[in-house]
Protein backbone atom coordinates (compact mmCIF):
# COMPACT_ATOMS: atom_id res chain seq x y z
CA UNK A 1 0.00 0.00 0.00
CA UNK A 2 1.09 3.09 -0.92
CA UNK A 3 1.87 6.11 2.24
CA UNK A 4 2.90 9.16 -0.66
CA UNK A 5 3.65 12.37 1.01
CA UNK A 6 2.39 10.85 4.94
CA UNK A 7 3.95 12.39 6.97
CA UNK A 8 5.60 10.60 9.44
CA UNK A 9 7.58 10.70 12.89
CA UNK A 10 9.40 7.70 13.68
CA UNK A 11 10.97 7.64 17.46
CA UNK A 12 13.52 4.70 17.83
CA UNK A 13 14.88 5.12 14.48
CA UNK A 14 18.49 4.45 15.84
CA UNK A 15 17.08 1.10 16.36
CA UNK A 16 16.58 -2.33 14.31
CA UNK A 17 12.77 -1.73 13.98
CA UNK A 18 12.43 2.07 14.01
CA UNK A 19 15.07 2.45 11.20
CA UNK A 20 13.68 -0.40 8.84
CA UNK A 21 10.43 1.19 9.54
CA UNK A 22 11.67 4.97 8.92
CA UNK A 23 13.44 3.38 5.50
CA UNK A 24 10.45 1.39 4.49
CA UNK A 25 8.26 4.32 4.91
CA UNK A 26 10.68 6.95 3.10
CA UNK A 27 10.73 3.99 0.37
CA UNK A 28 6.74 3.69 -0.33
CA UNK A 29 6.65 7.62 -0.34
CA UNK A 30 6.01 8.80 2.78
CA UNK A 31 7.59 12.17 4.26
CA UNK A 32 9.78 11.14 7.50
CA UNK A 33 11.18 12.69 10.25
CA UNK A 34 13.01 10.48 12.86
CA UNK A 35 13.92 10.44 16.43
CA UNK A 36 16.63 8.01 18.10
CA UNK A 37 19.36 8.65 21.42
CA UNK A 38 22.20 7.41 19.52
CA UNK A 39 23.41 10.18 17.28
CA UNK A 40 25.07 8.34 14.73
CA UNK A 41 23.05 5.80 14.15
CA UNK A 42 19.85 8.35 14.06
CA UNK A 43 22.05 9.97 11.55
CA UNK A 44 22.46 6.81 9.31
CA UNK A 45 18.93 6.33 9.67
CA UNK A 46 17.69 9.98 8.69
CA UNK A 47 19.93 8.95 5.73
CA UNK A 48 18.22 6.37 4.66
CA UNK A 49 14.74 7.54 5.24
CA UNK A 50 16.16 11.03 3.45
CA UNK A 51 14.75 13.08 6.58
CA UNK A 52 15.76 16.30 7.95
CA UNK A 53 18.07 16.32 11.05
CA UNK A 54 17.41 13.84 13.27
CA UNK A 55 16.11 14.41 16.37
CA UNK A 56 17.58 13.23 19.44
CA UNK A 57 16.06 12.64 23.06
CA UNK A 58 16.32 10.20 25.82
CA UNK A 59 13.56 7.69 27.18
CA UNK A 60 14.47 9.76 30.86
CA UNK A 61 13.84 12.55 29.30
CA UNK A 62 9.79 12.67 28.99
CA UNK A 63 9.23 16.52 28.42
CA UNK A 64 11.30 15.96 25.77
CA UNK A 65 9.34 12.87 24.56
CA UNK A 66 6.16 14.89 24.90
CA UNK A 67 7.58 17.83 22.59
CA UNK A 68 8.88 15.10 19.87
CA UNK A 69 5.59 15.88 17.93
CA UNK A 70 5.77 19.75 18.01
CA UNK A 71 9.21 19.26 16.74
CA UNK A 72 8.61 16.47 13.74
CA UNK A 73 5.45 18.83 12.95
CA UNK A 74 7.44 21.94 12.96
CA UNK A 75 10.14 19.69 10.77
CA UNK A 76 7.35 18.58 7.96
CA UNK A 77 5.13 21.26 8.12
CA UNK A 78 2.52 18.87 9.49
CA UNK A 79 2.15 15.28 11.21
CA UNK A 80 -0.52 12.82 10.12
CA UNK A 81 1.34 9.82 11.89
CA UNK A 82 3.61 8.48 14.60
CA UNK A 83 4.98 4.90 15.43
CA UNK A 84 7.12 4.12 18.45
CA UNK A 85 10.13 1.76 18.04
CA UNK A 86 11.61 2.19 21.67
CA UNK A 87 12.12 -0.43 24.25
CA UNK A 88 14.60 -2.42 26.30
CA UNK A 89 14.46 -5.71 27.81
CA UNK A 90 15.86 -7.61 30.99
CA UNK A 91 15.92 -11.12 32.02
CA UNK A 92 15.10 -12.58 35.45
CA UNK A 93 12.16 -14.48 37.74
CA UNK A 94 9.62 -12.22 39.59
CA UNK A 95 11.88 -11.79 42.43
CA UNK A 96 15.50 -11.28 41.19
CA UNK A 97 15.31 -7.96 38.93
CA UNK A 98 14.90 -5.65 41.66
CA UNK A 99 13.44 -2.23 41.62
CA UNK A 100 15.56 -0.35 39.76
CA UNK A 101 16.01 -2.49 36.73
CA UNK A 102 11.79 -3.01 36.96
CA UNK A 103 12.08 1.01 37.42
CA UNK A 104 13.62 1.39 34.13
CA UNK A 105 11.82 -0.84 32.14
CA UNK A 106 8.44 0.39 32.90
CA UNK A 107 10.38 3.59 31.92
CA UNK A 108 11.84 2.96 28.48
CA UNK A 109 9.14 0.00 27.56
CA UNK A 110 5.90 2.13 28.61
CA UNK A 111 6.18 6.03 30.37
CA UNK A 112 8.96 6.89 27.53
CA UNK A 113 6.07 5.81 24.52
CA UNK A 114 3.36 7.35 26.28
CA UNK A 115 5.07 10.83 26.68
CA UNK A 116 5.57 11.00 22.95
CA UNK A 117 2.60 10.08 22.06
CA UNK A 118 0.71 12.48 24.48
CA UNK A 119 2.80 15.32 22.82
CA UNK A 120 2.03 14.16 19.21
CA UNK A 121 -1.82 13.23 19.33
CA UNK A 122 -2.97 16.48 19.83
CA UNK A 123 -2.00 17.64 16.43
CA UNK A 124 -2.47 14.70 14.20
CA UNK A 125 -6.10 15.23 12.69
CA UNK A 126 -9.37 13.03 11.24
CA UNK A 127 -8.26 10.20 9.31
CA UNK A 128 -4.67 10.26 11.33
CA UNK A 129 -2.64 7.13 13.06
CA UNK A 130 0.09 6.58 15.91
CA UNK A 131 0.73 3.39 16.65
CA UNK A 132 3.74 1.63 18.82
CA UNK A 133 5.58 -1.82 18.84
CA UNK A 134 4.72 -3.82 22.21
CA UNK A 135 5.35 -7.03 21.46
CA UNK A 136 3.30 -10.49 21.44
CA UNK A 137 4.54 -11.06 24.97
CA UNK A 138 1.32 -8.85 25.99
CA UNK A 139 -0.30 -11.99 24.81
CA UNK A 140 1.62 -14.68 25.80
CA UNK A 141 3.31 -14.98 29.10
CA UNK A 142 7.35 -16.00 28.84
CA UNK A 143 8.84 -17.39 32.05
CA UNK A 144 11.75 -15.06 33.13
CA UNK A 145 10.22 -11.98 31.78
CA UNK A 146 7.74 -10.93 33.83
CA UNK A 147 9.05 -7.29 34.19
CA UNK A 148 9.69 -6.92 30.64
CA UNK A 149 5.54 -8.30 30.10
CA UNK A 150 4.65 -6.03 32.29
CA UNK A 151 5.99 -2.64 31.04
CA UNK A 152 4.90 -3.51 28.05
CA UNK A 153 1.23 -4.74 29.03
CA UNK A 154 1.15 -0.86 30.88
CA UNK A 155 1.88 0.78 26.89
CA UNK A 156 -0.70 -1.45 25.23
CA UNK A 157 -3.47 -0.96 28.15
CA UNK A 158 -2.92 3.06 27.67
CA UNK A 159 -3.09 2.11 23.75
CA UNK A 160 -6.20 0.89 24.37
CA UNK A 161 -7.72 4.04 26.43
CA UNK A 162 -6.24 6.16 23.47
CA UNK A 163 -7.82 4.39 20.78
CA UNK A 164 -11.36 5.16 23.00
CA UNK A 165 -10.66 8.36 23.94
CA UNK A 166 -9.33 9.55 20.21
CA UNK A 167 -12.20 7.58 17.64
CA UNK A 168 -14.59 10.47 18.02
CA UNK A 169 -11.70 12.41 16.82
CA UNK A 170 -11.13 10.35 13.97
CA UNK A 171 -7.69 9.26 15.02
CA UNK A 172 -6.68 5.31 15.05
CA UNK A 173 -4.47 4.05 17.28
CA UNK A 174 -1.94 0.88 16.48
CA UNK A 175 -0.55 -1.72 19.08
CA UNK A 176 2.00 -3.60 17.20
CA UNK A 177 2.28 -7.24 18.86
CA UNK A 178 5.08 -8.25 17.09
CA UNK A 179 6.58 -12.00 17.40
CA UNK A 180 10.52 -12.26 18.25
CA UNK A 181 12.61 -11.02 14.97
CA UNK A 182 16.20 -11.67 14.06
CA UNK A 183 17.28 -8.35 15.24
CA UNK A 184 19.59 -9.24 17.96
CA UNK A 185 16.97 -7.43 21.06
CA UNK A 186 17.28 -10.48 23.48
CA UNK A 187 20.94 -11.00 22.96
CA UNK A 188 21.18 -7.22 24.73
CA UNK A 189 19.43 -7.64 27.58
CA UNK A 190 20.02 -5.44 30.12
CA UNK A 191 20.36 -8.18 32.96
CA UNK A 192 20.11 -12.32 32.51
CA UNK A 193 19.82 -14.34 29.64
CA UNK A 194 16.95 -15.08 27.07
CA UNK A 195 15.00 -18.33 27.86
CA UNK A 196 14.67 -20.35 24.37
CA UNK A 197 13.08 -18.82 21.81
CA UNK A 198 11.17 -19.45 18.44
CA UNK A 199 13.23 -18.82 15.55
CA UNK A 200 12.97 -14.95 14.38
CA UNK A 201 10.45 -14.17 12.13
CA UNK A 202 10.96 -12.41 8.80
CA UNK A 203 11.94 -8.32 9.93
CA UNK A 204 10.96 -7.16 6.58
CA UNK A 205 7.41 -8.90 6.30
CA UNK A 206 6.71 -7.35 9.96
CA UNK A 207 7.95 -3.69 9.17
CA UNK A 208 5.67 -4.01 5.90
CA UNK A 209 2.77 -5.17 7.80
CA UNK A 210 3.02 -2.31 10.50
CA UNK A 211 2.97 0.57 7.80
CA UNK A 212 -0.05 -1.18 6.20
CA UNK A 213 -1.77 -1.38 9.51
CA UNK A 214 -1.35 1.77 10.60
CA UNK A 215 -2.43 3.67 7.56
CA UNK A 216 -5.28 0.88 7.05
CA UNK A 217 -6.57 2.33 10.72
CA UNK A 218 -5.69 -0.70 12.32
CA UNK A 219 -6.11 -1.17 16.14
CA UNK A 220 -4.13 -4.29 16.59
CA UNK A 221 -1.44 -6.02 14.55
CA UNK A 222 -0.04 -9.59 15.82
CA UNK A 223 1.01 -12.92 14.77
CA UNK A 224 -2.57 -14.45 14.64
CA UNK A 225 -2.37 -15.36 11.16
CA UNK A 226 -1.98 -18.71 9.83
CA UNK A 227 1.45 -19.77 10.44
CA UNK A 228 1.45 -17.00 12.62
CA UNK A 229 1.43 -14.59 10.04
CA UNK A 230 0.42 -10.61 10.48
CA UNK A 231 -3.05 -10.22 11.20
CA UNK A 232 -4.94 -7.00 11.70
CA UNK A 233 -8.28 -6.25 13.87
CA UNK A 234 -9.63 -3.00 12.58
CA UNK A 235 -9.96 -0.75 14.68
CA UNK A 236 -13.34 1.40 16.13
CA UNK A 237 -11.96 4.49 13.63
CA UNK A 238 -11.91 2.41 10.77
CA UNK A 239 -9.43 5.45 9.70
CA UNK A 240 -7.03 5.43 6.91
CA UNK A 241 -4.38 8.09 7.30
CA UNK A 242 -5.10 10.72 4.75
Amino acid sequence: MEIVDLKLLVVGASGAIGGELAAAAAERGARVAVAGRDPQRLAHAARRARAGPGLLFDAYDLEGGRALGPRAAEQLGGLDAVLVAIGAVAFGHCSQLGPEMEEHLMTVNALAPMAVLEGALPLIGPGGSVGAITGVIVDRPLGGAAAYRASKAALSAWLDTARVEYAHHGVSVLDARLPHLDTGFAGRALAGSAPPLPPGADLDSWVGAVLDALVQGAAVLAPYGRRGEPAASPSTTAGRVR
